[in-house]
């Protein structure tokens, strides 16, 4: 049956999600015509902005309930619906989505110089398939908006990555195929397990997934289905390894765009779809995923404390910032989810601004060696000023919106056990000394090399692409309750239908001490 939920009297989800497609499309038409198509680009993703930031001021911000439904019959058949709708996790991270997306189409503008009209395209592409997973309230939808996005990211790695690009691109795509496959096994599974009888169609529709019950056992499969295929997405230890190589043979955008909204798919599927469908075995394997978590923030940073490559460096450093989200996520309270979502809204800003500035960077030094820099401050003052910015926001100065994240998933650890919160507070400290580290040898250590000094500094261009992104750390971490509005229903929702299993079976940190003997 056919259902339209207006809030601004047009389907603005729909519009949203394909319209990049579209352009895309029309992109493979204007072969010989660069300035046409990068213009096209850099129009439809400044709609797509602007559409988001419609969405957002029209969004019921004090409403848990899915908002703008869109809901047709696809393939009756089989019980497979277009049904698109948002919360305000989707809401946010739909923002990010495009408001990234535009700003790497100027970054991309002269980086790019070979098959420039394939590049815009797949990268319209990448877009249609990032929104349409935040969209998606069916389950086919989602896996079919998952592995669009998958095909845009493989080329753009494969073939405008750098000199090991097939190398990572192959290891790319097998990782998160593998875990494709895992997760499509697990949708079959349930959606044939959900129906009412034998005879019915299967259920795909999480609205009706999520009233759904399910046996132990099936939920355990399904769960780790699931979160595998998502934690190689986000990247958990010790599924992480493809992240550095990805990231470092990844043109720029490639980089802003795995790591500003790419890591976080795998964040918002555990929200999404892990938590609200198999609370029985979220409760029984959280505290290892509290372990896990705990096991990336600290081997992230340390990782990062030693690389030589600035692109690496902060590729390692996702890893240990995404244990934070996983850990709030999984301390399965309102506050630790709150830190969750708003470290992957942080670290989307923080970090695709580094990678933009590393990008930047390379194309003046043609390095990206830490031992090769040094003293950029005298050439390169407002490049310094950025990076000095960024760098601050990423190791949690307050004031900033790498403080908020962390530290509302640390206090929302802290609820249920101070050790665990202990444990993840070394992840702050290390952070801090590998960022001011870096900063102060690349930076502020000798000159290497005189002739940087007739390189130009940050262009307009360069630094209209940076400010938004530093505008809005300052905004989240000045009045965080801006964004946490929108996240506060939702993540409540979430844990409310949590409580129940939480008192049958015992708080998560209760089991995995339990589990441990009572080790600590």
């Amino acid at each position: 049956m056919y259902e339209f939920q207006s809030q601004i009297g047009f389907p603005i989800l729909t519009l949203l999600t394909f319209l990049p497609a579209v352009g895309g499309l029309a992109i493979l038409f204007m072969r010989g015509k660069p300035r046409l198509y990068k213009s096209l680009t850099l129009a439809v993703t400044g709609v797509n902005f602007i559409l988001s930031l419609v969405l957002i001021f029209y969004f019921d911000r004090y409403s848990a309930d899915m908002q703008f439904v869109e809901k047709v019959p696809w393939i009756s058949s089989l019980g497979i619906s277009y049904h698109m709708a948002v919360d305000g996790i989707s809401v946010l991270l739909i923002m990010l989505t495009s408001l990234l997306s535009l700003i790497i189409v100027p970054a991309s503008w002269n980086y790019i110089k070979d098959r420039e009209m394939q590049f815009f395209a797949a990268f319209l592409f990448l877009e249609t398939g990032m929104i349409g997973v935040f969209c998606a309230r069916d389950l086919f939808l989602f896996y079919v908006f998952w592995e669009i996005m998958l095909i845009p990211m493989y080329f753009i790695i494969g073939v405008w990555g750098g000199p090991r690009r097939i190398y990572a691109a192959i290891k790319f795509f097998l990782f998160t195929f593998a875990g494709s496959l895992l997760m499509l096994i697990a949708i079959v599974a349930i959606a044939y397990l959900a129906r009412a009888n034998q005879y019915a169609t299967p259920v795909f529709d999480m609205d009706l997934l999520e009233k759904a019950t399910f046996s132990y056992s099936v939920q355990i499969f399904a769960f780790l289905a699931f979160f595998i295929a998502f934690a190689v997405k986000v990247p958990m230890w010790p599924l992480h390894t493809w992240l550095p190589d990805a990231h470092v043979e990844a043109p720029t955008a490639g980089s802003v765009i795995l790591a500003g909204v790419m890591l976080k798919v795998g964040g918002y599927g555990m929200l999404r779809l892990c938590i609200p469908l198999f609370p029985d075995a979220v409760v029984a394997i959280a505290p290892y995923i509290l372990v896990l978590s705990l096991i990336a923030i600290v081997y992230g940073a340390l990782v990062s404390l030693v690389q030589k490559d600035l692109k690496k460096l902060v590729a390692y450093s996702s890893v240990s910032h995404m244990g934070f989200v996983t850990a709030g996520i999984f301390a399965l309270n309102v506050i630790g989810i709150e830190g969750g979502i708003m470290v992957m809204f942080s670290h989307g800003l923080l970090t695709g601004a580094l990678f933009l500035m590393v990008g930047f960077m390379y194309e003046r030094l043609h390095t990206r060696e830490i031992a090769d820099m040094g003293g950029l401050a005298g050439p390169f003052p407002v490049m310094a000023g950025f990076l000095l910015f960024f760098t601050l926001a990423s190791l949690g100065l307050p004031g900033l919106s790498g403080f908020v994240g962390e530290f509302l998933s640390l206090v929302g650890l802290f609820t249920y056990n101070k050790a665990m919160a202990a444990v993840a507070s070394i992840g702050i400290i290390l952070a801090a000394a590998y960022l001011l580290w870096m900063f102060q040898r690349v930076m502020f250590t000798n000159l290497r090399d005189d002739k940087w000094y007739k390189f130009p500094d940050f262009s307009l261009r360069e630094m209209a692409s940076l400010l938004p992104l530093g505008f809005l750390a300052i905004w989240a971490g000045v009045y965080p309750n801006t964004f946490l509005q929108l996240i506060q229903p939702s993540a409540t929702r979430i844990t409310e239908k949590m409580a129940p299993y939480l008192a049958e079976h015992g708080g998560a940190i209760e089991r995995l001490f339990a589990s441990l003997g009572g080790l600590f």
